[in-house]
């Protein structure tokens, strides 16, 4: 597995309550700027919409060789694809939960390029603040274990 791209501020932001994997669908020459890492998913969020589900807000650089057919918009939406439960789980819940998809990290495995897309809840301040000061207590303990075991 060769992750090209990674939303590190989705797990500071949110909390995590459960996570997919799923396919992306792709045209022209954007498989070619993935396997160079082209891609960031900084701002970007998935949507259910009609029964699909769709990555808005996701950059994917244009293939620097790629001229006339290969190019694309770098900032389309692209079609998530996931089974047809899965899509109907992830509408219910995020219309009644008031939940929000945000895509984690997206990845090559076994050829085939895959995100990583998960049902969060947006953290308030204060809750950030108690998941960085239960972060680092658990750091201290860490530290403290490993000293003592020298």
């Amino acid at each position: 597995m060769r992750r090209v791209s990674q939303n590190r501020r989705a797990r500071h932001d949110y909390d995590i309550l459960e996570t997919y994997e799923c396919g992306i669908a792709l045209r022209g020459a954007e498989v070619k700027s993935l396997r160079d890492g082209q891609m960031t998913l900084q701002d970007a969020y998935a949507r259910v919409d009609r029964g699909e589900v769709w990555l808005l807000g996701a950059h994917v650089a244009p293939y620097e060789y790629a001229n006339g057919f290969g190019r694309v918009d770098p900032d389309r939406a692209r079609k998530l694809l996931l089974h047809r439960k899965q899509i109907d789980e992830l509408q219910g819940r995020v219309a009644q939960q008031s939940l929000t998809l945000v895509p984690l990290s997206v990845y090559f495995k076994d050829g085939v390029a895959k995100v990583e897309i998960a049902l969060a809840r947006g953290r308030k301040t204060y809750d950030k603040r108690h998941a960085i000061a239960e972060r680092d207590a658990s750091r201290e303990l860490q530290r403290a274990v490993k000293e003592h075991r020298r």
